[in-house]
């Protein structure tokens, strides 16, 4: 918006060319994570005492953790205060003409409303189960599958592409229209190998990558900071892959896909960055608030759509690491468990309690100890991949 209005004061003041710095990329994605950061800084203590005169506070279940019991109480649904900061520094600075920026703040916003209503029903009404799972996996599912298709488009003509259009063409061929190949999928480290995955093959892993980091994340988000250090790290590092793939010329020298208009995510990433920051200064041990469903599923829908719009989601699936074992981990344990209660007429565990974090716990870490150690992986996988910039 603030470049919109800058170009519109420079075209009625020509004198004014200091205003030229609004069109660059770099310059807008640095205000924007200082505006996150400030804005999540300021409004930060006004919504913590709102959420706690509402007695919006975390429930604690029995099975729990001893030491946790103290958080009983905590306020939640700290994830409203991330989601404003991320928005309005991301509108502020953004090109609003940018498809792929609407689009992703089209699913966070979705994917944060879905958590809110899940989180209004376990703190304020009081239903330990919140929204059935059920229930939460359709409209988590219907956000993810209009994102893919609406994606699949908008990638093959880039930001500026006539997506209802080119959609009903696709449905008109029986779905077999030729597409562009920014929809194949990359394998990093190799400079030539990726894999075509059509039409119908990009929607299904679009969707898998967005609901999949969506709960991923929710699912990680159990103790102080946990998991939103590692959201600032991984968008952080995602922002790198939009702004190169965003650049003809970068884009070119690095083997990497032109997606035209992507490098504006550079623009949200930043707001995610700053934005995290700022709630951590709240979030750390021990936590005045927690983001809850409301954030933990708006910043992994976040982080998903944006792996697939620079088309990396190999690499995101490396980066996010601590996310995809934490999730594998609770699959793992309610599958064995399930297997061995109808083998064996009891159920057995393969943690000491699931998801991963707790059984280190279990195991005698301290709270900070596996949070820090978790923080020090992310950072050594995002480290990983963004060396696939160069190592190709």
């Amino acid at each position: 918006m603030l470049m919109h209005l800058a170009q519109w004061l420079q075209a009625q003041n020509p004198d004014w060319g200091f205003l030229r710095v609004f069109q660059y990329l770099t310059f807008r994605a640095l205000m924007a994570a200082l505006t996150a950061l400030l804005v999540g800084l300021v409004a930060g203590p006004s919504v913590i005492r709102r959420l706690t005169a509402l007695k919006i506070g975390q429930p604690v279940r029995g099975y729990a953790m001893e030491t946790h019991l103290v958080k009983s109480g905590t306020p939640t649904m700290g994830g409203v205060l991330i989601l404003f900061a991320i928005g309005l520094a991301t509108v502020l600075w953004f090109d609003t003409s940018n498809r792929f920026v609407w689009v992703v703040l089209w699913v966070t916003l979705g994917f944060g409303a879905i958590g809110w209503v899940d989180d209004w029903r376990k703190v304020v009404r009081k239903d330990p189960e919140g929204m059935r799972s059920r229930e939460k996996y359709m409209w988590q599912s219907l956000i993810g599958l209009v994102a893919a298709v609406y994606l699949l488009f908008a990638m093959s003509q880039g930001s500026s592409g006539r997506v209802l259009e080119l959609f009903m063409a696709w449905v008109r061929s029986g779905f077999a229209m030729d597409l562009p190949p920014r929809i194949e999928l990359i394998v990093p480290f190799f400079k030539e190998i990726s894999y075509p995955l059509g039409g119908i093959g990009f929607v299904i892993l679009t969707y898998l990558v967005i609901v999949g980091a969506s709960n991923a994340v929710n699912l990680t988000d159990g103790l102080d900071g946990l998991a939103i250090m590692p959201v600032v790290m991984v968008g952080s590092a995602l922002g790198v892959f939009a702004y190169v793939s965003g650049s003809s010329v970068y884009s070119r020298y690095l083997l990497f896909p032109h997606i035209p208009g992507s490098g504006e995510l550079l623009v949200f990433c930043s707001a995610m960055a700053g934005a995290g920051l700022a709630f951590l200064w709240f979030n750390t041990h021990p936590a005045q608030v927690f983001m809850g469903d409301v954030g933990a599923l708006a910043l992994g829908g976040a982080l998903g759509t944006v792996a697939v719009i620079v088309r990396q989601e190999i690499v995101f699936f490396v980066m996010g690491g601590i996310f995809v074992v934490e999730a594998i981990s609770v699959m793992a344990q309610v599958a064995y468990f399930k297997y061995t209660k109808r083998r064996f007429g009891e159920g057995r565990r393969i943690l000491k309690m699931a998801p991963l974090h707790h059984h280190f716990e279990k195991s005698g870490w301290r709270e900070t100890q596996v949070v820090v150690r978790f923080w020090i992986i992310t950072m050594l996988l995002c480290l990983v991949g963004l060396s696939t910039l160069k190592l190709r």
